[in-house]
């Protein structure tokens, strides 16, 4: 862990800007840029708690996870048709590209949707089209099941993404949600279809939950990632287990901050888990809703945990090892980061 000696370390932000990027634990609907959604919130009559774009930006902070959760379900209270879910897509592709990142493995919740009788295959399709129009970035789409619906209405929505997860681009599925009041072991026959769907599995654990969240992602789902995974660290063992294995963990400080899963930057393990040998990378999770950027969060590990230029490249790597792309296309991927000028700066 960097000591307060290393708070405020100056940085290369604009080689952090240039760097060719990828992210694995992004929710496309915490993703909307900010001008995005107000076209939304305007076009169904706007909401007297955002009167303009400038209040939209200051009504994205949190007492605590609950109340970001029902800030998403707001929000999501503006996605009603297939054209929003388009364009959205075709917003989110389009300020991908503007950071760099080259690839992305998102989350999306077709749940979510069903409430204003759109169907997961049309949702699927729409975000599809969106994302697909923007050639400078790749997304690959992990269906979030959304735990907060149970295990049945999970493997229903799962039957309902395996039916166009080919058209859709959809590599895989996860549970986000209510962590702390929906553990992952009833979900285990859920994750078990996956998985006979040809489907990769991941899973929200441990970040407002403690290790045993993580050991029943690992145990009860068989999960090929773990999202999040901060208070892993409370339990020696599992770090370990992490570490030996290979486990893929997708960090998110800034969105730990932000919810209050972490009270600080420095309190919060990534420093712990690189220096331990997990293979660990780093994303945003819900970026517009929390200000953040990948570049910015890689700063503020350099500024303030004094991770070096050879530890940035290292959780990219750690991402592209982690991504669900066939070997050979992961085999690409890592040789476009590599051999990107920037690489070397």
């Amino acid at each position: 862990m960097a000591s307060d000696d290393n708070v405020d370390l100056p940085v290369r932000r604009d080689w952090l800007e240039r760097l060719p990027k990828v992210e694995l634990h992004l929710h496309l609907e915490g993703a909307i840029p900010h001008a995005a959604l107000w076209e939304l919130i305007c076009k169904y009559g706007g909401d007297p708690r955002v009167p303009d774009l400038d209040s939209l930006r200051g009504n994205f902070v949190y007492r605590d996870f609950p109340e970001f959760i029902d800030k998403w379900l707001w929000k999501q209270g503006f996605l009603r048709e297939a054209a929003d879910f388009e364009s959205i897509g075709a917003a989110i592709a389009a300020d991908l590209a503007r950071q760099r990142i080259v690839y992305a493995e998102a989350f999306y919740s077709p749940w979510d949707a069903r409430g204003f009788g759109l169907s997961t295959r049309e949702m699927s399709l729409a975000l599809r089209r969106g994302l697909s129009s923007v050639a400078e970035v790749e997304v690959a789409l992990i269906a979030d099941l959304v735990r907060d619906q149970g295990p049945v209405g999970a493997g229903i929505t799962l039957e309902e993404v395996a039916q166009v997860a080919g058209e859709a681009g959809v590599i895989g599925i996860g549970i986000g949600g209510s962590e702390q009041l929906f553990p992952p072991e009833p979900f285990a026959a859920v994750y078990a279809r996956a998985r006979e769907l040809g489907l990769r599995t991941t899973a929200h654990a441990g970040e407002v939950a403690g290790p045993e969240s993580v050991w029943g992602a690992i145990r009860a789902l068989r999960a090929d990632r773990i999202d999040h995974g901060l208070r892993a660290v409370e339990d020696p063992a599992l770090v370990t287990y992490l570490a030996e294995r290979r486990l893929p963990v997708t960090a998110c400080p800034g969105s730990n901050l932000a919810t209050g899963a972490a009270a600080s930057l420095e309190s919060h393990p990534i420093r712990r888990f690189l220096d331990a040998g997990l293979l660990v990378s780093v994303s945003t999770d819900d970026p517009a809703m929390f200000g953040l950027s990948l570049a910015g969060e890689l700063a503020s590990l350099q500024s303030r945990l004094g991770f070096t230029d050879g530890d940035v490249r290292t959780l990219l790597l750690n991402a592209v090892e982690s991504c669900w792309l066939p070997e050979e296309r992961r085999s690409d991927l890592r040789a476009r980061l590599v051999g990107d000028p920037a690489w070397t700066e």
